[in-house]
């Protein structure tokens, strides 16, 4: 067999031809609904989808996205095998444990929303504390917070997703809750199932935290190839000129709620 593969690599050489085992050159990766970013209804699956078939499609990996509650894409992108991994995951230190990252997708802009008619301020992460926020189960929210969470310091209270957190904040239940900026607006302008007062739905002037995006891919050797093969294609692609170069196209064709998006 390693006499087979090693003339099948002169032969790639050569003449060019796809790699040896081509069943494992397929970029299968668990994600969600995370409109702007993932979506089934957007133009090239969302932003941060796009950028990942723009890099896979360098590197000639075909890809195919799999849609789940963002726990279940976690959880079939790092022990399924038929995926490589999932995507767009947020960069902690501690997650290195678990899978290979990509380079930087993008950025994404986390923050809190709130009510212009409630109180709500805060400069430091123990300010928080006098306040009831709502967050999205198993989503990360930058390691100072989530920590003080984890020691109960601070008083969260979980949903299932961020339009599920916009709808608690209208309803009062909480008294503010962490979502990414683009997300937010993309949720206000698009989701006709909010009420009125959404207009009076404020994001604080004060970052909670900028996170890059990943593609999170299993931590073994099929899947450090294909972060080697991805990374390798990405490395072409100018993310900012990207980015800007989408929602321009998504002003264009009118995708609503999408094109106010930009320039963040």
């Amino acid at each position: 067999m390693r006499v087979f593969c090693l003339l099948l690599m002169m032969l790639v050489i050569a003449y060019g031809a796809p790699a040896c085992s081509a069943e494992h050159d397929n970029l299968h990766l668990a994600s969600l609904e995370w409109p702007p970013y993932v979506s089934h209804s957007l133009p090239g699956e969302g932003l941060i989808a796009a950028v990942v078939k723009a890099g896979a499609k360098e590197s000639q990996l075909p890809v195919t996205i799999a849609y789940f509650p963002w726990s279940r894409a976690v959880q079939a992108g790092l022990e399924e095998k038929n995926f490589a991994g999932y995507f767009p995951a947020f960069y902690l230190k501690e997650r290195e444990k678990s899978c290979y990252f990509s380079h930087s997708l993008g950025n994404s802009t986390v923050g809190f929303a709130y009510l212009k008619n409630k109180q709500f301020d805060w400069h430091n992460l123990t300010d928080l504390h006098a306040y009831t926020i709502g967050v999205v189960h198993e989503y990360a929210n930058g390691e100072g917070f989530d920590m003080l969470v984890k020691q109960h310091v601070l008083t969260t209270d979980s949903a299932p997703s961020d339009i599920s957190n916009v709808r608690k904040l209208l309803a009062g239940r909480v008294d503010a809750i962490v979502i990414d900026k683009n997300v937010l607006r993309q949720l206000l302008i698009s989701d006709n199932s909010l009420d009125k007062n959404k207009l009076n739905i404020m994001f604080h002037p004060k970052e909670l935290t900028n996170f890059t995006m990943h593609i999170c891919f299993q931590r073994n050797a099929k899947g450090l190839r294909l972060q080697q093969a991805f990374n390798a294609g990405l490395s072409s692609i100018k993310l900012k000129q990207f980015e800007n170069q989408y929602f321009a196209q998504l002003q264009q064709v009118g995708v609503a709620g999408v094109a106010g998006a930009a320039g963040r």
